[in-house]
């Protein structure tokens, strides 16, 4: 059962040429699900196009802490991912970033009920 802990975030990017994702996809989608409280990313996703690209990204990014930011993220990326995505999955990593950025700044500014 959810227990309204954590949100469902995504970021988007565009995909280079001559990648086999592609064909299926315009964009390079990276989700996750985040703890709210801590911005610690519990699950994460990729549209790469194989299963094992995506479980790859997904660990790898499994444990950071949106909090923090992403630049220890992005360093991963540069260092363990050697594919054509790599620039998509940081612009997509930086959009997602963005998005739980603003989830933040607009729960900050909500007055109490």
């Amino acid at each position: 059962m959810f227990n309204g802990k954590t949100i469902f975030i995504a970021g988007h990017a565009r995909l280079p040429q001559g990648m086999a994702a592609k064909s299926v996809f315009e964009t390079l989608t990276i989700t996750a699900e985040v703890d709210t409280k801590y911005g610690v990313v519990l699950e994460a996703s990729c549209t790469l196009a194989t299963e094992h690209g995506r479980e790859f990204i997904g660990r790898l990014l499994k444990g950071i802490s949106l909090n923090d930011g992403v630049d220890d993220a992005i360093e991963s990326i540069t260092s363990y991912y050697r594919g054509k995505a790599a620039n998509a999955l940081i612009a997509a990593l930086k959009d997602l970033d963005l998005h739980f950025q603003q989830i933040k700044a607009g729960e900050k500014t909500k007055l109490p009920s």
